[in-house]
């Protein structure tokens, strides 16, 4: 938790509480169902909700901004992002009922009013959305496929609407059709340790 307060050093009383919930809950919820591998949870703040909360460095959405986390898992990164953005919409879909499941009862001990998990296959979503944020689910080629019919027409942030993703290692395959448009951020400019090397941010406006 020293980590998140060491980068936003501005957060509320409510959500430094909520954010400090999360390590007693996700313990408690990944010994009965596994959402972080049991070697990580210790790194529960550093890889999981410090690496969520790279987007908002890259964008901070305006109030009303509606999200979809595509493949949340346990809720990364849509939890983290929903306590930082608590005047926008969040949207957490998996395909995996158990993980949503945690996803749901994590929001709900924390008082996370914002943000709804369901469970749902990213190609039977039908609404629409300012932005899409992903973190390593598939390759951005297969993403875009499934999710450019969930963004909104209607703009209502700085940048315009489209996909943001959290991604490691070598990207360049799969940004080289969308070279012209994608933007790569590396997440060590913002957050300094070791681990964070290699990680990137990418927005793909569509």
């Amino acid at each position: 938790m020293d980590k998140i307060v060491k980068y936003f050093p501005n957060l509320s009383d409510i959500q430094r509480q909520q954010l400090e919930a999360l390590d007693v809950l996700y313990r408690d919820w990944n010994a009965k169902i596994n959402v972080i591998s049991r070697k990580d949870i210790d790194n529960l703040y550093e890889h999981h909700v410090l690496h969520s909360l790279a987007i908002s460095k890259m964008i901070s959405f305006n109030s009303g901004t509606q999200i979809l986390d595509f493949g949340t898992g346990g809720g990364f990164p849509g939890i983290p992002l929903a306590i930082m953005f608590p005047e926008c919409r969040f949207k957490l879909i998996d395909g995996t009922g158990k993980k949503i499941m945690v996803a749901q009862e994590i929001a709900k001990s924390i008082g996370l009013k914002n943000c709804q998990a369901v469970q749902l296959r990213g190609e039977d979503e039908r609404e629409k959305y300012d932005f899409i944020v992903s973190r390593a689910v598939m390759p951005l080629p297969d993403l875009v496929k499934i999710v450019k019919k969930n963004i909104s027409k209607r703009q209502q942030n700085a940048f315009p609407n489209g996909i943001i993703c959290l991604k490691g290692g070598d990207i360049q395959a799969e940004t080289r059709p969308f070279r012209h448009i994608v933007e790569v951020a590396d997440i060590s400019q913002w957050f300094k340790e070791e681990w964070f090397k290699q990680k990137y941010c990418i927005y793909l406006p569509l």
